[in-house]
């Protein structure tokens, strides 16, 4: 293998990781519950001019996360108008953005690129970065700026008290963001960093050092801000719920659920790591013993981190596999440092069995959507990303066969699982119940002057909110809470017009309401059976009697 060929551009791998995970994320091919606090109150956001309070979409206020999450959503509406895309967008760039960081954070700790290229290959195929990257929720924004920190931290593990001032200020701004993204995971995190800063066997780093007054002063204004800002505005009340999430609701003391969740976190954290992993398998102790005498205080430091994001599992009232991608960059650097030091290159058997599985599910996928789609009828720029996922197949293909760059082809192998699986999903997810909203009140020239009251499921409700856009209000008369029909009915009472769904429809009388199909779907308990009848005639009349339908409602004038 030559150099040229050795050397992984971060650049490539970013791109790369943008471009075959996009067409999955930027569209709700799936959508995941939580994003619908994040979406709905970046659209009261731009409703009601009120860019700090954070609300429910019901009405209700909510505090349980710090803002940040809520400005990255709102941010991708003020520039790409509210949809499914720019709800997504910044959530990708930041998933892509952790493979670049998780490659500097192994070149600041090691200057080997092989190293760091082994590092961002194995991070960017890492499924819970991948579907954290999809979804417009907090936890890729808490991967990326605990990669940051990490950075920082990298920076102190190899310079000691002469650590140059950037990484102090990488450390510092990125746990302030992380804070304001999270909350106290983030601090969890930061606090074992410096625990073990300021312990550290090998290079003790004083105090003096870490005391580096205006970056500190910056991080601290931008990591409270938001608290202090709600403190004044709605009083202490709101750290109540605040508090509950990050504490209450999540820190339990039951010793066998604690043993349990444990458990479960240590070895999820190892299986988001296959198959990288079980070509570290062999020859372990000696490379452990390596990479332990190359390089001791980081070693400890990825352990600590490693163990320290398990034990906060552990202590959740239900873990989250999600949880661990704070901690998952720097255990892929450990993890690619440890590989580079085994010979992961000449384990060329075991990672052409790698490859061709994941070609396998891949040609599987291919073949499967491409008949999905021939049997219900699709645009041509499906067929475009067709043709686009065979070209890839075969260069993958073609390096396994030639012996060239295998760790980069099984990388690849994986996140082109997330592409060609969007080829499929394209007809049963999408048009999404947003997009049908959107297009009923468009052809029947609604106008947004009425509130809408929405009765159904409330992660439906948000995609309705984002297809709708600011322009129409709507309220969940549902909500998170369970209501008699009796208080629906009441509710719906103080609504014009309402979205409502199938299974609520029966209690709303033809005589008092006009009531039309808006929108229809597959029902997720029914894909399997739907999948097989694709190809029968009369296959639109079995969505319907197989889907979820949501229809609209006008009250009839007396």
């Amino acid at each position: 293998m030559s150099l040229k060929e050795a050397q992984i551009n971060p650049w490539v791998i970013m791109a790369v990781f943008t471009l075959l995970v996009g067409p999955f994320a930027l569209n709700f091919h799936m959508h995941f519950p939580d994003e619908m606090y994040y979406s709905d109150a970046a659209v009261k956001m731009l409703q009601n001019g009120d860019y700090l309070t954070t609300y429910l979409g019901n009405g209700e206020l909510r505090f349980r996360k710090p803002i940040g999450t809520y400005w990255v959503v709102l941010a991708g509406f003020k520039l790409f108008g509210v949809s499914a895309f720019s709800s997504r967008i910044f959530f990708l760039i930041a998933g892509a953005l952790t493979v670049g960081l998780t490659y500097l954070l192994s070149k600041v700790l090691f200057e080997n690129k092989k190293v760091a290229g082994i590092s961002a290959l194995i991070i960017a195929s890492n499924p819970v970065l991948i579907f954290a990257a999809t979804r417009s929720i907090p936890d890729v924004l808490l991967g990326l700026t605990m990669t940051a920190s990490a950075i920082g931290f990298a920076g102190l593990i190899r310079y000691g008290d002469k650590v140059p001032k950037k990484f102090l200020w990488i450390l510092y701004l990125s746990l302030a963001l992380a804070f304001e993204v999270k909350g106290l995971p983030a601090l969890a995190l930061g606090g074992l960093g410096f625990i073990f800063l300021i312990s550290n066997p090998w290079q003790k780093i004083h105090l003096k050092t870490l005391f580096h007054f205006p970056a500190l002063i910056l991080s601290l204004f931008i990591g409270l801000f938001w608290f202090v800002a709600m403190w004044k505005i709605h009083g202490p009340t709101y750290l109540d719920s605040f508090l509950s999430d990050q504490v209450g609701n999540r820190v339990q003391a039951r010793i066998w659920l604690i043993l349990k969740n444990g458990t479960i976190a240590f070895f999820t954290l190892l299986a988001v790591f296959l198959p990288w992993l079980l070509f570290a398998t062999a020859k372990l102790k000696k490379t452990l013993k390596t990479t332990w005498n190359e390089n001791k205080a980081f070693f400890l430091f990825a352990l600590i981190w490693g163990l320290g994001i398990v034990a906060m599992g552990a202590m959740t009232a239900k873990f989250y596999e999600r949880y661990l991608l704070p901690v998952a960059p720097v255990v892929a650097v450990f993890l690619g440092w440890n590989l580079h030091r085994a010979g992961l290159e000449f384990k060329k058997l075991g990672l052409k069995i790698a490859i061709a599985v994941f070609l396998l599910l891949n040609l599987i996928l291919i073949a499967l959507g491409l008949w999905i789609n021939i049997n219900l009828g699709s645009g041509i720029w499906v067929y475009f990303q067709v043709v686009f996922a065979a070209l890839v197949w075969l260069y993958l293909l073609r390096l396994t066969l030639s012996n060239k760059k295998l760790p980069k082809a099984l990388s690849y192998s994986i996140l082109l699982i997330f592409f060609t699986l969007s080829i499929g999903t394209l007809k049963i997810s999408l048009p999404d119940q947003g997009s049908q909203l959107a297009d009923f009140v468009k052809t029947n020239q609604i106008k947004p002057s009425d509130e809408i009251g929405f009765i159904g499921n409330i992660h439906v409700s948000s995609k309705i909110r984002i297809g709708l856009g600011p322009d129409f209000y709507m309220t969940d008369i549902t909500g998170e809470k369970n209501l008699t029909q009796e208080e629906i009915l009441v509710k719906a009472s103080h609504f014009s017009k309402l979205i409502v769904e199938d299974d609520f429809l029966p209690e709303f009388q033809s005589d008092s309401y006009t009531i039309e199909v808006a929108s229809i779907n597959w029902d997720s308990k029914k894909i399997p059976y739907l999948i097989q009848q694709v190809n029968q005639s009369g296959f639109p009349e079995l969505v319907k009697e197989n889907g979820k339908i949501y229809y609209w409602l006008e009250r009839k004038q007396n």
